[in-house]
């Protein structure tokens, strides 16, 4: 275990009764909360989510989970499915509704001051960004998060999420993900750059965000979402069923 992991452990865990509870509270994560680091801070990166090109084809999340080595069954990126029918016409057929979600790299990112080691942390571009080296695993980013885009990585035991792919973005590259979307239905760019292809897209359609109501200023923008979809930060995860030599069952994709 690293010195950050020990710290944490030591000064912020109690035993009691043979059981060790861990207490953090509101001030004292707040108060811990780091500094926006690293990063170009001329540049304020964004994504928009053009549904009305979205087919549902998933390749955006295989492409993520390629480059990023995400472990089987958990998802940096989804496009979430939902079944959807009209009340009025009961014997209609389910129609299909697909949302690909993210971390939506917030301006005010909720995971970043509960982090109680200062793991979590946003950069001057406005990428929120996980230290693996300081992460103890405690999970509280993920239970912040209001749009279900963390997981503890069972491998690394640590918080894990999108980057926008910062190690391709930072060279100049697109997000795994943007790069093969096969409709060209996701869009990355600088906000802060008035040519950006994503300040068109901005400039030229209403869009919307996930879960406005928590105030947290999204940086990945929708269009064609539907109202009734806002809230919705979950779905169907898995795009096939993965089994061994014997059909048993061993994960999703």
């Amino acid at each position: 275990m690293d010195s950050s992991r020990r710290d944490f452990l030591r000064g912020a865990c109690s035993v009691t009764a043979g059981a060790a509870v861990c207490v953090a509270t509101a001030e004292t994560a707040a108060a811990a909360a780091p500094m926006r680091r690293g990063g170009d801070a001329s540049r304020r990166y964004a994504m928009v989510v053009d549904l009305r090109k979205c087919i549902g084809c998933q390749a955006c999340t295989v492409a993520c989970s390629m480059e990023n080595q995400v472990p089987l069954g958990d998802f940096r990126t989804i496009v979430s499915q939902y079944e959807v029918r009209d009340a009025d016409n009961p014997t209609q057929p389910a129609a299909t509704y697909t949302l690909p979600r993210l971390c939506n790299h917030c301006e005010d990112p909720p995971c970043v001051p509960v982090c109680p080691v200062q793991a979590t942390y946003q950069q001057k571009d406005g990428k929120v960004l996980i230290d693996a080296d300081r992460c103890v695993g405690c999970a509280y980013c993920v239970q912040a998060c209001p749009y279900d885009a963390r997981y503890i990585n069972p491998e690394t035991q640590t918080a894990d999420k999108c980057t926008f792919c910062t190690h391709r973005t930072d060279v100049g590259l697109l997000p795994a993900c943007v790069e093969t979307c096969t409709g060209g239905a996701r869009v990355f760019g600088d906000l802060l750059d008035p040519d950006s292809a994503v300040n068109a897209l901005l400039a030229e359609h209403e869009v919307k965000v996930l879960r406005p109501e928590q105030g947290t200023s999204p940086h990945v923008f929708y269009i064609g979402l539907d109202d009734r979809f806002q809230g919705k930060v979950d779905g169907q995860a898995a795009l096939w069923v993965v089994r061994d030599d014997q059909g048993h069952r061993i994960g999703e994709v």
